[in-house]
């Protein structure tokens, strides 16, 4: 994390969600006072009052100290002739061929030139959140994120050397970082090649030859191997520098000292032998580091949740086994490992709840820097993940609840936005409705900062009815307040400022809902949006269905296309880290989510990614939702992908999203209390949703009136079990979020999927839609939502 600290130090920052948490950021020319409790405000700055970042006198921010790659002199001397000639270099090949280990010694030893060099991690992050890091590398920032059009004109005449690791990019999320810094040159290491033309050249990455590995393999063993052996073992390898240092780990740890090297048929079947060969302490380590999946871990918190001494040269040591590898936070697992630790026996899960628990207080304590929470937002999120897969809500509104604060303060509003997208669904299943009206608040809060100015009028608004429902007035007028910055007649082109004005957010953009369905903060990454707000359209060329009307009490909002969607990673998956972590422990709190959760982690990880290698990329996994859906399939088929962000609005399909109108009047279906004699009682009809209704699909569902606005529907779970699904709403409009299973195993939840009534004007008849809000896995896509007719038949 390039976190400079100086958004740490202002004054009245506090997250603690048990007090009255406020902390004031500046985004663009936006106020915002961070308020735990109650959701944040927003106040425009006048004319000359914004912040004036000053520019660094020198720019250094370096990668950790490391020993010289062996056999890269070559790899080297290319990165500086670009260098040298303007150009920008991208490293490219595949896990564990040395990458980062070059990417660092390029960064500390080629000549910084110009204005000084900079380094920075890009492992999950958006490309808009990379963006701030850089400014914040180069400037003092005092807590202030630029607009998307100012950061550019901060920038220019800063010629750094910025060197990101894990920039695993489309062309055009890579263009998106480098737009921010127009003067600097980049040396980005990922697993594709996807540099192009005149952005800069790509550099493929090699294994190294044999000469190398046998003097890699000799400085690890300390003694130089057999030639003949070492040869083997080279072609065996295709000189990989993460198996050829796993070998010889094996070898050198081997408690009688007489092994030698192990027999080249199996260099790529070492993780087994050298988990025998690990003592207790740094076998638990690693197991919590692989609970984390691809998330990067302090010492200081590997130290506390698995009850090593001295984490930091326990890690260092696995690192040097090549279990883990270093980052500038801490240390995460390496390539494979999680894969072989879901294979190893006798692992006692760690305990979610503790996970959970101990990560909440943390981040929201007063005393933890923004920028620390912001650089485990990637743990955070996994914990979420975990949480959401073992069928407990309430711990997902926990960790959420409690980062979400710092996270707004950090001022990295795309993993802000990543995390409220999982908080806001949780909430509704755990029915917390304090924290579902808090999460649309901030979601609101973040659309006006990011300049998706249509979406955030509809958000705020939600959020004022949820907060008047729960008699909060403080929180009701924030959100009230912030609403006064959204235009309140948006055309079919989304809405800019009530002056007519260019967005002046972070986010700062053409439009208010990107035609992409990617980040409003100006992604074009891969499939931002597949799971798209139903408004958008399902593919390019297909007409826009209608919007469904949003309810005006008590529902659930749409997903944030303002933020990267909860189911598209921002890196290719990777079998070994991302696709599972460790099986949890979930606890024995009550579950929110219908159904048996799963028994394992591990377990639901390995039938997903099972199911998409049998059938490759186009490869579908059936689901059963408790709710009206019969059936709905996730698998990975993209409804829309790589849409450049620097297309025009007018390419694709307008839309526009009302902003509801608040009202609170007296009900006028009271009989008069003056009346002498009450007419004749006429025979009851049905109204809202209760009775019996017959679908197009071929099916018959029964509501029953619960009162209040809610109907409930029996049903069945993935695995037939008896059900009772609760839809909520008012007037016309009523909803249910219910989760979606595999049909192998019948209570392996992938994803969560809200269904939506919308009664014709008839009564007597209604519209059903239906919208993936969450997905468990983050390759899933829904490619068979549908929407259908109830008739009422009773």
């Amino acid at each position: 994390m390039a976190g400079t600290g100086d958004d740490e130090t202002q004054a009245g920052n506090r997250v603690d969600i048990d007090g009255d948490a406020t902390g004031p950021v500046i985004a663009g020319n936006y106020n915002v006072v961070v308020d735990a409790q109650h959701g944040s405000t927003v106040t425009v700055l006048m004319d000359g009052r914004r912040p004036r970042p000053r520019r660094r006198d020198r720019i250094r921010l370096l990668p950790r100290r490391q020993g010289t790659p062996l056999g890269r002199d070559a790899d080297l001397a290319a990165i500086a002739a670009a260098l040298r000639g303007g150009d920008s270099v991208q490293l490219w090949g595949p896990p564990g061929v040395g990458k980062s280990a070059l990417l660092r010694h390029a960064a500390r030893t080629l000549d910084a030139g110009g204005d000084g060099v900079v380094f920075l991690d890009a492992a999950r992050r958006e490309p808009e959140d990379l963006a701030q890091d850089i400014f914040e590398a180069c400037h003092s920032t005092g807590g202030y994120a630029p607009s998307r059009a100012e950061l550019p004109q901060l920038m220019e005449g800063v010629e750094a050397t910025v060197y990101i690791d894990n920039a695993d990019y489309t062309a055009d999320q890579l263009r998106t970082v480098m737009d921010a810094a127009p003067d600097a040159l980049f040396v980005f290491a990922g697993r594709e090649g996807t540099l192009q033309g005149a952005d800069g050249r790509a550099h493929r990455v090699e294994g190294l030859t044999r000469d190398a590995a046998a003097a890699l393999l000799a400085r690890e063993l300390g003694r130089p191997g057999d030639p003949d052996v070492v040869a083997a073992l080279w072609e065996a390898a295709s000189g990989t520098p993460l198996l050829l240092l796993r070998a010889a780990a094996v070898a050198r740890l081997d408690p009688t000292g007489a092994a030698g090297l192990p027999r080249p048929g199996a260099v790529r079947e070492l993780l087994h032998p050298l988990f025998d060969r690990l003592d207790e302490p740094s076998l638990r380590a690693l197991h919590l580091l692989g609970t984390f999946r691809d998330a990067e871990l302090d010492p200081e918190h590997i130290g506390a949740l698995s009850g090593t001494p001295d984490a930091a040269a326990l890690c260092a040591g696995l690192a040097g086994l090549g279990l883990t590898e270093e980052t500038q936070l801490g240390y995460r697992v390496a390539d494979g490992v999680v894969a072989a630790l879901r294979e190893r026996p006798g692992l006692r899960p760690y305990s979610l709840e503790r996970l959970c628990a101990y990560f909440a207080d943390w981040a929201a304590r007063p005393e933890t820097p923004a920028a620390r929470v912001a650089g485990h937002a990637r743990a955070l999120e996994v914990l979420a993940e975990l949480a959401e897969e073992s069928g407990r809500a309430d711990l997902v509104v926990r960790v959420v609840r409690a980062a979400s604060p710092a996270l707004a303060r950090s001022l990295r509003f795309g993993v802000w936005g990543r995390l409220l997208d999982q908080g806001l669904p949780a909430a509704q299943r755990a029915g917390d409705r304090r924290a579902e009206a808090y999460f649309t608040h901030e979601r609101g809060i973040r659309a006006v900062l990011t300049g998706n100015r249509v979406l955030a009028g509809v958000l705020l608004a939600e959020a004022g009815v949820l907060w008047h429902q729960l008699g909060d007035t403080q929180a009701a007028d924030a959100a009230a307040n912030a609403q006064q910055y959204v235009p309140q007649d948006a055309g079919p082109s989304g809405g800019g400022p009530p002056d007519g004005g260019p967005s002046e957010g972070p986010g700062e953009g053409v439009t208010d809902s990107p035609a992409d369905g990617g980040s409003d903060l100006g992604s074009s990454g891969p499939d931002a949006g597949s799971l798209q707000d139903p408004a958008v359209g399902t593919a390019p060329g297909t007409p826009s269905p209608d919007p469904a009307p949003t309810p005006e009490t008590g529902a659930s909002m749409p997903p944030d296309p303002g933020s990267t969607a909860p189911d598209t990673p921002m890196v290719p998956s990777d079998p070994g880290t991302s696709a599972g972590g460790m099986p949890v422990d979930p606890g024995t709190g009550a579950s929110s989510m219908t159904g048996t959760p799963p028994t394992g982690i591990g377990e639901a990880s390995g039938a997903v990614a099972s199911s998409a290698g049998a059938g490759g990329a186009g490869a579908a996994v059936a689901l059963k939702v408790a709710a009206v859906i019969a059936a709905v399939v996730i698998g990975a088929v993209a409804v829309q992908q790589n849409r450049s962000s620097s297309e025009s609005a007018s390419d694709t399909p307008a839309v526009s999203i009302p902003t509801p109108t608040v009202e609170f009047a007296a009900p006028t279906d009271l009989v008069d209390a003056t009346t002498d004699e009450p007419e004749p009682e006429p025979e009851p009809e049905p109204t809202g949703l209760a009775g019996t209704w017959n679908g197009s699909d071929g099916d018959t569902y029964v509501f029953t009136d619960a009162g209040f606005g809610t109907y409930t529907m029996a049903d069945e779970d993935g695995c037939g079990n008896p059900t009772l699904t609760e839809f909520t709403g008012s007037g016309d409009t009523y909803s249910a979020t219910a989760p979606g299973y595999a049909r192998e195993p019948c209570d392996l939840v992938l994803g969560q999927i809200r269904t939506t009534i919308t009664l014709d004007e008839d009564g007597d008849t209604a519209q059903v839609t239906q919208e993936v809000v969450s997905v468990v896995d983050r390759s899933a896509r829904c490619t068979t939502c549908q929407s259908f007719t109830l008739t009422r038949a009773s």
